[in-house]
């Protein structure tokens, strides 16, 4: 359960938190720190549309991307276990 004298600040609280904040950073550094956190949070909202887009991207191209993979052949077996090795063949080589 929840209790009720712990949650979000009201009021005259704010108030407080604001003066606190003056005194640690001071009146002229305000600004700038407003500034600077602006611009952090426009690189990380635009950061986040360019991962969103390449997994849109990604999605549409991937039955592209398994015609690619380079074929994988059995080359030997393992003498002891019988288990079959494989060793990835490279087309791009002749």
């Amino acid at each position: 359960m929840i209790d009720p004298m712990i949650g979000m600040p009201q009021g005259a609280e704010w108030l407080v938190i604001l003066a606190i904040v003056v005194l640690v950073f001071g009146a002229a550094k305000l600004p700038e720190l407003a500034r600077s956190s602006g611009q952090a949070l426009k690189i990380f909202k635009d950061e986040t549309k360019n991962l969103k887009d390449d997994d849109a991207k990604r999605t549409s191209a991937a039955p592209d991307a398994l015609e690619t993979r380079p074929e994988v052949t059995p080359t030997e077996t393992h003498e002891t276990s019988g288990e079959v090795l494989h060793e990835r063949r490279d087309d791009t080589t002749t």
